[in-house]
């Protein structure tokens, strides 16, 4: 008769480094704006013929120093990854913690699709470029994805209102309700101002940072 000794499985624990790793990925999330923001700030005061009330930064794509703003894309676009990620992880088992983290990826694969379609050449810029009468293909694919992109990110901030709520965070919780106002209020006023653009765009970025800073910081109250 044979006896078969089933050795004890062991499962390791998914504490320290599921913690580190979580920690990490949502750090990516906190710097991508701020970074990006910093990079096309640098660029468009660096460049000649660049100007901020009539060019879009995504207009520093192009031209021979336009690889360093499509890298500034692409980076960004894995940061926003990143902290999708380290938000799923943050988040799981709560509220938001399903659409939050994957809005956010929506928000960061819009930064990859501008880096791959660049924007049309206008306003003076790049200089001594033929103004663009008509879009062009790759020029209605980048706005195109800027605009599913910024509407998924008012999107989160709405959705994670509620684990802010959550986590006792009230004013945090109603401010994110209001930013996505601002936001699409600064979209609005392109065609009156490319600045008001700018300035909403980097609003939502920079709110996207606080929010994903705060959530890393306060544990939910469960």
């Amino acid at each position: 008769m044979t006896h078969t000794l089933n050795a004890p499985q062991h499962v390791a624990p998914a504490g320290p480094a599921s913690g580190v790793v979580a920690r990490r990925a949502l750090a990516g999330g906190v710097v991508a704006g701020p970074l990006f923001l910093l990079a096309g700030i640098a660029q468009g005061v660096a460049r000649d013929g660049f100007d901020f009330t009539r060019n879009a930064i995504s207009q520093l794509a192009l031209g021979e120093a336009g690889w360093i703003q499509t890298v500034n894309f692409l980076l960004t676009g894995a940061l926003l990854l990143a902290g999708a990620t380290g938000l799923r992880r943050a988040l799981r088992g709560g509220p938001g913690g399903t659409w939050g983290p994957a809005l956010v990826g929506v928000f960061g694969v819009s930064f990859w699709v501008a880096a791959a379609f660049p924007a049309d050449a206008g306003a003076g810029f790049p200089a001594g470029a033929p103004e663009a009468t008509v879009m062009s293909g790759h020029g209605a694919v980048h706005m195109f994805g800027g605009m599913v992109g910024y509407l998924a990110l008012c999107a989160v901030f709405v959705v994670l209102a509620r684990p802010l709520a959550a986590r006792g965070l009230r004013g945090w919780a109603v401010a994110s309700r209001v930013v996505p106002v601002a936001v699409l209020a600064g979209f609005m006023a392109s065609a009156a101002s490319v600045l008001a653009f700018t300035v909403g765009a980097g609003l939502g970025l920079l709110w996207l940072s606080a929010v994903t800073a705060r959530l890393a910081g306060a544990p939910a109250d469960r």
